[in-house]
Order: structure tokens, then C-alpha cells, then sequence
């Protein structure tokens, strides 16, 4: 798209005639008018395997297309940035660099640091301080690599998952856009909000994973498409690192938790992790996890990654969580069916099993709930001290569809019939009237001195 608006080799007023930027003042004056060189460094690591042999090949075909266009004696024809010079000094041509992937060495040859030092002074040799560069705009997922206190790149300014600005809303596509689609392609708005949305570019805007938007759309169907990236593989290999018992945070993501993270320390590679800090930065730029910037946490932003995470988790062998997921689906069809027995089982094999908080409080009682209720995101969205009444529901759920709603209240070292009581005095179902005739509500109480669960499961009805 930069290269068909700013390149002098094309005619593009047709694609852009139309769109917003040609409103703008400066359109005319850019559209067209510019030497562009476009780099996908993809293209040239995978024709060569080999740093040296990349640099060569790039610089030649740059060069053979260079001589093509100007008819002035080269220097050294084996140096690309010297060369350039030569054009400048000429004409006072100036060139607009635009280079994709420009990460892959990092990605590809993620333990040879010697070829990936040899890769930076290449680009800072070729692009850092020369009148021939206009501009210089690359893309990649990681932000580029840090050298000690400094970057031999320090000349860019970085737009990435952590600060987006000011292209917040051109990082995916916007809640309208995706709204527009499903509407031109009669697909369920709510469905694809559901699984690809999340990712919080700011206070106003978050936007959705623009790739498996366009698939889910092509396939008229909602799945996870990262399955299938070489990244979903790289997600296991990252989760079994466990830096600083980061199964535990993982855990806590998979159940609704943001977690705390410290993004400044990471060294923008995929090898160098001193911490669960770096891991967690690394899965933020991947897009595994989401980012607040406000409060500097991390979460787990739609079904579609969750998903990831608990196929991962699965191949990891994590024997006591991977019981607990498995048991998610189970004990939501005990839900269901109003089997008490059954749902007190289950949440105290989700408490044993995967419990890292202190068990102490309700609080407490309230993470476990989320983890092993994880299944039913599937049927329902998942809301926490959900205002209904006169006070706050414990846990609400939702329906997407068909499925009963539930109110879960949760109990502390008290009878479960409170939590059942607490329900109706407080009213908590006067702000569901929508599912006055599907509605389940669930006390679940916790007994310190037996460390039993018992349930208790009504259903309420219309009067």
C-alpha cells in the first residue's frame, strides 16, 4: 500500500481517489512523486540462508535495478549505501526505504547473535544519517533489537502492541470496520467480537485481529486461525519456560486476570529471557497477549488466543491444569443439569489442582470459579461483580445463545442456602429480566475447617 501511494513507478490515483486520504492536503503532493525502495527481507534470508550471501544478493539486485535508472559511474558496486551516495550527489535524489519483515533474522536465526549484530550495522550502515534517505518505514512483529544501553537504530520511532501511537486504530481493524464487514457479509457481529477482539491500542480504541477477521470471513466460520502460524508452536515452547513460576500467571490469565508485567527490560529477541517479564513482553508483541498501557498489565484478549493457550497447555503436559480444563466442559453440563454433587466435585478438583492464590477468602473462591468454569466462555460471556438488584452477583453468565443465564454466588466458611438467599433478598434477578424464564441461580460455599465445596442450584421462574 506505501509503496503503490508514494512510488513514481505506478499510477495509483484509482486506489486512493477514493479513500480518506485523498481529503487530506498533502495527498497531491505525496501520491506518485517519490523513489521508493521496497525490501521484503523474507524474500532475500529465504533465497540465501546465509547473512553474508543476503546482503550480497540484496545489494545486487538493488544496484542492477539503480544502474537501470541512472547512468552515472558507481564507486564500489559491491557497497549499496556508498552507491546511494553517488545518486545523491548527482541528482539530489532522495529515496523512501520501505522494508517488510524486517525482523525474520531475529525470528529464523534467533541464536546467532553474531549474524544478527552484522544484520543491524548493515541496515544503520545503509540507512542512519544519509542525505539520500527520505524516509524510512519498516514493519515487523518484535520492536527492533537492543545493544547494551543503546539501539544502532535509535533514528526510528517504534509503533508497537505497547505504544501505538498515533496509529492506534491502523494496528487491526476498528469495532466499526469489523461491524461494516459482518454486515456486508451477513456474519454474526457479536460471534466475531467474541473471538478476535480485545486488543487495547488505548483508553478509546481496541481493535481486532484483522487477520482471522478476513479468514473467519472467507470461511464464513468462527476458529482459531493461529493454530496453524508458526508462532502457535513458539506460545509452548515460551508457556514450559515457567521464568518465575509463570504457569501460575498463565493460569491466572486463562481465568480472567490481568497480570502485572514490566515490558522495559526486554531485549526485543526471541532467546534473551531473563524473567517471566520478558516472555510475557515477547507474547504481548506476538499477540498473545493484550496490553494496558494505563496500569501496565497483561490479559488474554478473545477466545480465539484462549483457545491457543489451552491447546498448548494441553500438548505442554500440564497433567493437574490440563484435568481441570477438561473438566470445565463437564462441569458446566452439571450446571446444566442441576447436579450439585457433581459441581462441588468439580470445583474442588479445579481448587486442588490449579489453586495459587492463598484459599483463603472469597475473592479467592471467585479465581478458581473462573478457571474451571473456562468451558463455558464458549456459551456465555463471563462477568465478575456484575451490579444486579441491590448489590453485586458474585459471577453472572450470560448467554450467547439458547443457554440458561446463572447467577453464581459464592460463600466463604458460611451455609451455601446463604448464598441462595443472598440472591433473592438482594434481587440480583430483577436486572436479568431478559432470561426471567431461563435463569439458574448457584450458590457454591468453601468450609475451612472440612475444605469441602457444597452447591446449591435453583431455578428461577417467571411470576
Amino acid at each position: 500500500m506505501l509503496v503503490a501511494y508514494y512510488s513514481k513507478g505506478c499510477d495509483s490515483h484509482h486506489i486512493f481517489d477514493s479513500l480518506k486520504i485523498s481529503q487530506t492536503d498533502y495527498y497531491l503532493e505525496h501520491l506518485n512523486q517519490h523513489h521508493v525502495i521496497h525490501i521484503n527481507m523474507q524474500s532475500f534470508l529465504s533465497n540465501t540462508h546465509n547473512i553474508d550471501k543476503m546482503i550480497q544478493l540484496l545489494t545486487i539486485r538493488i544496484l542492477n535495478e539503480l544502474k537501470q535508472e541512472y547512468s552515472i559511474t558507481f564507486f564500489d558496486e559491491a557497497n549499496l549505501s556508498l552507491s546511494l551516495e553517488d545518486i545523491y550527489v548527482s541528482t539530489k535524489d532522495q529515496f523512501i526505504f520501505i522494508i517488510d519483515e524486517w525482523d525474520c533474522i531475529f525470528r529464523e536465526y534467533v541464536q546467532d547473535k553474531e549474524a544478527q549484530k552484522q544484520y543491524l550495522d548493515f541496515l544503520r550502515n545503509l540507512l542512519k544519517d544519509h542525505p539520500y534517505v527520505e524516509l524510512a518505514y519498516m514493519t515487523g512483529i518484535l520492536p527492533i533489537k537492543k545493544y547494551g544501553t543503546h539501539s544502532g537504530l535509535n533514528m526510528f520511532e517504534e509503533i508497537s502492541m505497547l505504544n501505538a501511537t498515533p496509529l492506534e486504530s491502523f494496528m487491526g481493524f476498528t469495532e466499526q470496520e469489523v461491524y461494516d464487514l459482518c454486515l456486508k457479509y451477513n456474519m454474526d457481529y457479536n460471534e466475531m467480537k467474541q473471538w478476535y477482539d480485545g486488543y487495547r491500542m488505548s483508553n478509546d480504541i481496541s481493535v481486532y485481529n484483522h487477520r482471522s477477521v478476513v479468514y473467519a470471513l472467507m470461511d464464513r466460520k468462527y476458529e482459531n486461525y493461529w493454530t496453524s502460524t508458526e508462532t502457535y508452536e513458539a506460545l509452548q515452547v515460551y508457556i514450559d519456560m515457567n521464568f518465575d513460576d509463570l504457569k501460575d500467571n498463565i493460569v491466572q490469565l486463562l481465568s480472567g486476570e490481568s497480570v502485572d508485567v514490566n515490558t522495559s527490560k526486554f531485549q526485543n529477541d526471541m532467546t534473551t529471557f531473563k524473567s517471566k517479564d520478558d516472555v510475557l513482553t515477547l507474547l504481548i508483541h506476538l499477540g498473545y497477549l493484550g496490553y494496558n498501557n494505563s496500569d501496565h498489565t497483561c490479559y488474554i484478549p478473545n477466545k480465539e488466543v484462549s483457545t491457543s493457550f489451552i491447546d498448548s497447555i494441553e500438548d505442554s503436559n500440564w497433567e493437574e491444569t490440563t484435568k481441570a480444563l477438561l473438566n470445565s466442559r463437564e462441569l458446566l453440563e452439571a450446571t446444566w443439569r442441576k447436579d450439585e454433587e457433581a459441581v462441588a466435585r468439580y470445583i474442588e478438583e479445579a481448587h486442588l489442582n490449579t489453586a495459587i492464590l492463598t484459599y483463603n477468602n472469597e475473592n479467592a473462591l471467585s479465581y478458581t470459579l473462573a478457571l474451571a468454569y473456562i468451558y463455558a466462555r464458549n456459551h456465555y460471556t463471563m462477568i465478575r461483580e456484575m451490579p444486579t438488584g441491590k448489590g453485586f452477583a458474585d459471577v453472572v453468565l450470560i448467554p450467547y445463545r439458547d443457554k440458561p443465564a446463572m447467577i453464581i454466588e459464592l460463600k466463604w466458611n458460611q451455609e451455601v442456602k446463604t448464598a441462595i438467599d443472598q440472591i433473592k433478598e438482594k434481587k440480583y434477578p430483577k436486572g436479568l429480566e431478559k432470561y426471567k424464564d431461563n435463569l439458574l441461580i448457584v450458590g457454591i460455599s468453601y468450609d475451612k475447617k472440612t475444605k469441602k465445596h457444597t452447591c446449591h442450584i435453583e431455578e428461577m421462574k417467571a411470576r
